[in-house]
């Protein structure tokens, strides 16, 4: 079987499991997201359906190592399967989640992948990062979070803000500052898992589009020699491998989003007439799905393009900027126009619509903001350092 009937093949399930377990959820998850509705999202008993479905789909491990059980998919096929799940708002990750995957799998020792990447790739454990730090943003140079040698142990203090799946997660990424080097070469990654004495939940977040995050507190929290990921001081690297991998997944998300926004823009407008009038015969209308198509064509082709270079080998870092602009951009304005469209409808909670214009709005921050990427972007081009 080619790659291309791969993809093909795997995108059509995924499309289904989408269409038949995830679309049919929203009106609950949506319901729970109102004020007085609870906050839950998803209950146990759908969640546990869902992972009992995909994983008898085959959709578990699609990327991960075949030697510990993946399928070791390419990142064309990831990012055909990432377009799907885009099209919905009902928060679903088939296990693992690919970014920390690829971070573990680059840097790790093999009593790492054995203890956290095997049931990590098994779906038996989930995982979270922490990077960011109050006051700090996407700047290395200002993180202050320490990590002390004291004997076979290490010391940790400091504080990570921003935090997804900080409560659920049985181990995090944090990375904190080695030494007294002043940007990126002091950074070291550490794994810290679950219950560990010194690591504090110190609050719940509650973000825009239904999403919770967390800020993490660690209080001279003792490590193992082992809990080291990577070479100490180094890891600067693998961290932008796990943001790379991150930023090209959200630009498939993206597209998922622009298409399902693009499809309720289209549904509706050659349904409501207003003076006598189609929608669809509007030029405004026209006008925003012509350019809503063009740009899910664009975007597409964009991360098609940076796939293919990830199979390669080749470095992808330029791409992931300019997707994670284009994609979160495109697919912000796609929802607005679709709401637009929509009228009053467009506006109600009930609908999809303002959840995933949320989800595209919170996607332009995380993973660092637009204005970062375009400043990262043109100092390359202009050949400028730093």
């Amino acid at each position: 079987m080619t790659t291309h009937e791969e993809t093909a093949m795997i995108r059509d399930t995924v499309a289904r499991f989408v269409d038949r377990e995830l679309i049919p959820l929203e009106p609950h998850y949506l319901k729970s997201k109102l004020p007085g509705g609870g906050h839950e999202g998803l209950t146990d008993e759908q969640r546990q359906r869902l992972r009992t479905v995909s994983k008898d789909l085959g959709l578990w491990g699609l990327d991960a190592p075949e030697d510990l059980g993946g399928h070791d998919l390419p990142a064309r096929t990831m990012a055909a399967v990432h377009e799907e799940l885009g099209r919905t708002c009902v928060p679903f990750i088939l296990p693992p989640d690919s970014p920390n995957l690829r971070m573990l799998q680059a840097v790790g020792t093999e009593a790492q992948k054995q203890r956290y990447m095997q049931p990590y790739i098994e779906g038996r454990m989930v995982s979270a990062i922490a990077i960011s730090e109050p006051g700090a943003g996407g700047d290395p140079a200002a993180m202050k979070t320490r990590a002390i040698r004291d004997g076979d142990q290490w010391v940790l203090n400091g504080r990570k803000i921003w935090i997804s799946n900080a409560r659920a997660a049985d181990f995090i990424i944090v990375m904190a500052r080695v030494g007294n080097d002043a940007r990126q070469g002091g950074i070291t990654s550490f794994i810290v898992g679950k219950g560990t004495p010194g690591f504090i939940i110190e609050r719940e977040i509650p973000m825009i589009g239904g999403h919770t995050t967390y800020e993490v507190v660690f209080e001279d929290c003792r490590l193992p020699e082992g809990s080291v990921l990577g070479e100490i001081g180094k890891g600067y690297a693998p961290m932008q491998l796990r943001l790379r991998t991150r930023r090209l997944e959200m630009g498939s998300t993206c597209i998922g989003i622009a298409r399902r926004a693009c499809d309720m823009l289209c549904e509706h407008a050659k349904q409501r007439e207003t003076f006598g009038v189609k929608l669809a015969e509007r030029q405004a209308i026209q006008w925003w799905v012509a350019d809503i198509s063009t740009r899910i064509h664009a975007c597409r082709l964009m991360v098609q393009d940076a796939a293919d270079k990830t199979d390669r080998g080749e470095e992808v870092k330029q791409e992931a900027s300019m997707i994670k602009v284009f994609a979160t951009e495109m697919a912000y304005e796609a929802c607005d126009h679709a709401m637009q469209t929509l009228g009053a409808l467009g506006m109600t909670l009930e609908l999809p619509l303002s959840a995933l214009w949320q989800k595209a709005r919170v996607m332009r921050m995380y993973e660092g903001p637009s204005e970062v990427h375009r400043q990262s972007i043109a100092r390359r081009v202009l050949g400028l350092r730093g």
